[in-house]
């Protein structure tokens, strides 16, 4: 077979999977028939399947668990950079249900860096939170979030696998006004990897923001380690001249 006839017949295996995953024929979760059954199905050679299968791979919509074993991701979520909203809103906007569970949780000095970037002395006190969010039970990100203690000093008591910090936010009379935010791609440290649920090495999205409020304060500082296989980020722009 030729290679520009095996390049044609690889597209149309991929785009006939593409269309059953996304017509929901293939459901999220759930594992595809193996290389060969679906060799025989589409009546062509297991290295055309095997390679269909890897451009779904890195598109995202399929991943691999073992040699033989292929699990459908189904659609990434979608999050917008244009909006100030937080993990939880964004997943309640796509009927997904959110969760959270904390990793660590604790008070300390804001130092050089962060007591400029929140305009306190060093030796002022902040609080570091890192957490996992889930979507339907699935990892999508792996947050670190700074927070000056005279914002919310309460913070500490506060049960933030029930409460957004979001929510916490306006308890305290604090509203969101604007952000300053990148978007990069890293590798995690082995223990972020093995908490995203990810091999070690592979890359994730690294989405930062510094948050102010109407009163031009900096009231957070976000590090969000987003896995690629679940999640995508937009922006839209525009000509206004």
């Amino acid at each position: 077979m030729k290679t520009a006839c095996k390049r044609m017949i690889t597209q149309q295996v991929s785009e006939i999977l593409r269309i059953e995953i996304e017509d929901g024929d293939l459901y999220p979760g759930t594992k595809i028939p193996t290389d060969t059954e679906l060799a025989e199905m589409f009546g062509v050679q297991k290295q055309i399947v095997r390679t269909a299968i890897e451009v779904l791979v890195k598109e995202g919509l399929l991943k691999y668990i073992s040699d033989k074993e292929v699990y459908v991701l189904g659609h990434k979520i979608e999050r917008n950079m244009e909006k100030l909203e937080g993990f939880t809103q964004t997943m309640v906007d796509r009927n997904m249900k959110p969760s959270f569970r904390i990793v660590s949780k604790y008070l300390r000095m804001a130092g050089n860096l962060y007591g400029n970037m929140f305009g306190i002395k060093p030796e002022e006190p902040i609080f570091y939170i890192k957490r996992m969010c889930y979507a339907d039970g699935d990892s999508i990100s792996l947050e670190e979030l700074y927070i000056p203690h005279y914002l919310i000093p309460k913070m500490e008591g506060i049960d933030l696998s029930v409460f957004s910090v979001y929510e916490v936010y306006e308890m305290y009379g604090i509203h969101l006004a604007e952000a300053e935010q990148t978007l990069d791609l890293v590798r995690p440290s082995l223990n972020d990897a093995k908490l995203l649920g990810i091999d070690a090495g592979t890359p994730v999205m690294l989405f930062q923001s510094l948050t102010y409020d109407t009163d031009g304060r900096a009231i957070e500082f976000n590090r969000n380690y987003v896995r690629g296989d679940k999640c995508n980020f937009n922006v839209q722009f525009s000509d206004k001249r």
